[in-house]
């Protein structure tokens, strides 16, 4: 298999950490690609020119992070991060959306600054994004997510989530949140996968 990604991105780390956990390393190979340039090959993969891109052994393309997560959860070993059926399913799928809406929050005010003109930008939008993510955070705070046997896709996708905020928004998140700054250390010491898929510094 190929993964078309980038070590900058959060949803890449996502399916990084994935395949480590489902010892699926000697069978992807990681092709660095840029979407901020219009690379060819992932827009070959995936019109929306978005990242990751998985394309499968039989030369079929999935796309976006969560399909390709959901997808090597059935093709790996180890334990199962996606329940297949029942209440926890649902709120595995459940928790990670609210994983994902962190990582799109947080990367719309890195969009913000980095393609719109300081004299165009729109500070009720940066705040409005803002809210969004204090709020989420606040709700995780009050009741960190637990796991049982092993961290499962949401707890993946909230570690990939927080390690970006970390990334670009230099760790402001941490002050108000340590419950979740306990909880990510926990996470890190479950998954050494989360380590070393960190994005270069």
């Amino acid at each position: 298999m190929k993964l078309l990604s980038s070590p900058a991105s959060p949803f890449g780390r996502k399916v990084s950490m994935t395949i480590a956990i489902k010892n699926l390393k000697d069978q992807v190979e990681v092709l660095g690609v840029d979407a901020t340039k219009g690379d060819a090959s992932l827009n070959a993969a995936n019109p929306l020119g978005r990242i990751p891109a998985l394309i499968t052994d039989a030369g079929e393309t999935i796309h976006d992070s969560h399909v390709i997560c959901e997808y090597l959860d059935t093709v790996g070993t180890g334990p199962v991060l996606v329940p297949r059926s029942g209440p926890e399913r649902w709120r595995t799928l459940t928790l990670a959306s609210l994983g994902d809406g962190l990582i799109e929050q947080a990367l719309l005010q890195v969009y913000e600054g980095r393609y719109r003109p300081e004299n165009m930008r729109v500070q009720s939008w940066m705040e409005r994004l803002q809210s969004k993510i204090d709020r989420t955070l606040a709700h995780l705070e009050a009741s960190p997510p637990a796991w049982g046997a092993h961290p499962d896709y949401a707890h993946v996708t909230l570690a990939a989530a927080l390690g970006y905020m970390d990334f670009r928004h230099a760790g402001r998140w941490r002050a108000a949140h340590p419950k979740m700054v306990a909880w990510l250390d926990r996470f890190d010491a479950a998954v050494p996968a989360f380590k070393a898929s960190a994005p270069p510094t």
